[in-house]
């Protein structure tokens, strides 16, 4: 064959080629790595948008329309990666969440010895947070659970397993500090609610005098438990 016939032959494989990777399905491409990467960011975004909104202002303080405008997407595209609605999109918010949190607690255990440090620059860290942003975003969920009673049981789960895995870290540690189990539970679940009482305080009161107070105490209480 010659050099030009290859060369017309092998135009023609690649034209075959592209008009593959454009092949819709119900006017939507398929196939498209750019496309899937763009659905994946879009639905990524809604999930870190939607959980600074539920964070400000709790669930049902945040209406469907204003996570639209913040998201600067349409009601199909929202329906398109959360088919059941704002809960769903809430249940994206306290998995992720739960991915986030539960990192970062690790990741501040690891980098001191005692348990007492670790806690202190948690709510350190909280602290900041708030009096950086002027809300608690990033680092909790009280806002978003302080409603749960009301919310469907899915929801409840997320909530539930999200406090699970915290109180996990925190026995972990207590267990390798010396603790028994049955004190190691008790004292993980004591952290728990101080810290997420805190919190609730810091947000009705707009300070952070709260996490403060907690911040001195909770460590020297938990060194002499």
């Amino acid at each position: 064959m010659s050099e030009l016939c290859t060369r017309i032959v092998e135009k023609k494989k690649n034209t075959y080629i592209a008009r593959l990777i454009f092949v819709t399905v119900k006017n939507r491409p398929v196939g498209m790595v750019g496309g899937e990467i763009q659905n994946m960011d879009t639905k990524s975004m809604m999930v870190d948008i939607a959980t600074k909104l539920f964070q400000q202002k709790g669930y049902k303080g945040v209406g469907l329309n204003e996570i639209l405008k913040a998201c600067n997407v349409s009601k199909g595209a929202l329906y398109h990666h959360f088919p059941n609605g704002k809960e769903e999109l809430l249940i994206a918010c306290l998995q992720s969440l739960n991915d986030a949190i539960t990192t970062d607690i690790e990741s501040i255990f690891q980098q001191h010895l005692s348990t007492q440090e670790a806690i202190h620059a948690i709510i350190e860290k909280l602290i900041a947070n708030l009096e950086t942003d002027g809300t608690l975003t990033g680092y909790t969920f009280s806002s978003i659970v302080s409603e749960m009673a009301s919310l469907s049981e899915p929801v409840r789960n997320a909530c539930g397993a999200l406090y699970e895995k915290i109180q996990d870290i925190y026995r972990t540690r207590l267990l390798t500090d010396g603790f028994s189990y049955e004190s190691a539970s008790s004292v993980s679940l004591f952290m728990i609610a101080s810290i997420e009482g805190a919190l609730l305080l810091c947000l009705t009161q707009k300070s952070t005098d709260p996490l403060k107070t907690i911040g001195t105490l909770l460590p020297t209480i938990v060194k002499s438990y």
